[in-house]
């Protein structure tokens, strides 16, 4: 049965599956991990990993940001790229 739920869903899913696990491990490896192993004390570690949850979040905001914009002003950002 779930092969046939999987197949249903179209390679756009999958896609944006893969670039979130991508955009994820590259979060744990880069930020978190460094953050983590910087620290002595468990209660150290959890101020790193709570604080790098935030620096999650700025990204994400960040991106979702820019993606409103692209999409608002796309059709000036068409004209521009055209030369019009």
């Amino acid at each position: 049965m779930t092969i046939f739920a999987l197949a249903k869903l179209g390679h756009q899913y999958f896609l944006w599956g893969g670039a979130g696990l991508v955009c994820l491990v590259t979060f744990v490896i880069l930020i978190l991990s460094p953050a983590l192993s910087a620290q002595g004390r468990v209660w150290e570690k959890a101020a790193a990993g709570f604080l790098a949850v935030f620096v999650l979040a700025a990204l994400v905001l960040g991106g979702v940001v820019i993606g409103l914009i692209v999409v608002y002003y796309y059709t000036d950002i068409v004209n521009f790229l055209q030369g019009e």
